[in-house]
């Protein structure tokens, strides 16, 4: 069968790789039993995302990504076969479908298959396969993966229109333009001039937004003004890589959500991100002249014990790629500062009205409770500020979540329930 070949292989990958369901959950993102799942056939992803992104962990070799995109392809189409399976990929594809919503603000995306093992796999659009044409289409997907593994791939950027169109939702303080819709809440507000003026405009066609200036010299370039900043706080690195602490019992808390509607359901249980906080920032100049990004900067406003409560993932059973100019932060570090993720460049960086650039930044805290945010800086010619970056004029917040409870929602299932192979969050 085809589903047994496709699960074969991956069995095959991951006991020569010598790690356990454990550690490649961790590197992935993704729940260990989910990974068991995969690797045991008890379902099949949807997306090829998380299939070559737990290949290329284990080592896999060129011939063997070919291979198990082709078993992939039959198996996919196979499970439309089943009714069961079918049910469940839906609810799959639901999910996937919000997080490919969110991708289309991602302007300087590289269209290229990371040599990295552990660095993400960019998608842009899913792939949909016709269970009629299913080996058709596996000897056609076959010669594009061999044409990615060999040739690399080159850089580039979307074009600005498709930052325009995805840029959809209200501008909160600071003019800031929200990417994300109501699941994001920017608060970029500028600062360091003493001609700063900034007002809310209210925007659905994601447009520049008003802008603050700053006081210029005699070799002001003109039309230089502080960039708009777009914060989305909820952000996730894959439908199921995020986590939440809840200061409730799971019964007591509903199914989870998707990520467009992540905010209001947080808010609304009084929850906080758990071990990684993502965060999507879409910078753009608003006037004519190009403003230097140079640099960013972290600010802890409070640091205390990890928070005592129950730790939520948010789903089980899908996966995702993560798109590039990604940034971490340490945020148990004692002064925490951005670091370059994947072979990503460090500052600075260069936007305009028609060039904008996106930022992903992904704040880790282990083993303390923090309150933080984040502190832009830019230059053009003598103009020059800084743009505070935070959750609608609050501090993002992220815990550590070691050895706390942990409870998944597997799909298909009607509650919350402990999770089988990891009970407690690992350290």
């Amino acid at each position: 069968m085809a589903g047994d070949e496709f699960t074969e292989l991956l069995g095959q990958l991951k006991e020569r790789s010598g790690l356990s369901y454990g550690v490649l959950g961790k590197r992935l993102h993704t729940s260990a039993s989910t990974l068991h799942r995969y690797v045991n056939g008890d379902a099949v992803p949807t997306d090829y995302a998380p299939v070559e992104r737990f290949a290329r962990v284990c080592r896999a070799t060129p011939e063997e990504l070919v291979e198990l995109h082709r078993r992939w392809v039959l198996a996919d189409a196979q499970r439309g076969q089943k009714p069961v399976v079918a049910e469940v990929a839906a609810a799959d594809t639901a999910a996937s479908e919000g997080e490919s919503a969110g991708a289309v603000a991602s302007v300087s995306v590289e269209d290229a298959v990371p040599d990295s093992s552990d660095a993400p796999v960019v998608r842009r659009r899913r792939t949909v396969v016709l269970a009629g044409a299913a080996v058709a289409a596996a000897v056609v997907a076959a010669a594009l993966v061999v044409n990615l593994v060999a040739g690399g791939g080159g850089g580039g950027k979307q074009p600005v229109g498709a930052a325009a169109r995805s840029a959809d939702g209200d501008r909160g303080t600071g003019g800031a333009a929200d990417a994300k819709g109501p699941s994001a809440s920017p608060s970029a507000s500028p600062s360091g001039s003493p001609s700063a003026s900034a007002g809310p405009s209210a925007s659905r066609s994601g447009g520049p937004g008003v802008s603050a200036g700053s006081a210029g010299g005699t070799g002001a370039v003109e039309g230089a003004t502080a960039p708009v900043v777009a914060v989305n706080p909820y952000k996730w690195d894959s439908p199921c890589s995020q986590h939440y602490l809840f200061d409730r019992e799971p019964e007591k808390v509903p199914p989870p959500p998707s990520e467009p509607d992540a905010r209001g359901w947080v808010s609304a249980l009084g929850g906080v991100a758990a071990g990684q906080q993502m965060l999507a920032l879409t910078v753009q100049g608003t006037g004519k002249a190009t403003v230097v990004l140079d640099d960013l900067h972290v600010r802890v406003v409070e640091k205390g014990a990890p928070l005592a409560w129950n730790d939520f993932a948010m789903g089980v059973g899908c996966g995702g790629g993560v798109e590039t100019t990604s940034f971490g932060v340490n945020l148990d570090a004692g002064r925490p500062e951005t670091s370059p993720r994947a072979g990503q460049r460090d500052f600075p960086y260069k936007v305009s009205e028609s060039d904008p650039e996106v930022f992903y930044i992904f704040a880790d805290a282990r083993t303390y409770d923090v309150s933080w945010y984040l502190e832009l800086e830019w230059s053009s010619g003598d103009k020059k500020g800084t743009v505070r970056v935070d959750d609608n004029g609050k501090p993002f917040r992220t815990s550590g979540n070691v050895g706390r409870p942990a409870y998944d929602y597997p799909l298909g299932d009607s509650a919350w329930g402990r999770n089988e192979y990891e009970p407690d969050v690992p350290g």
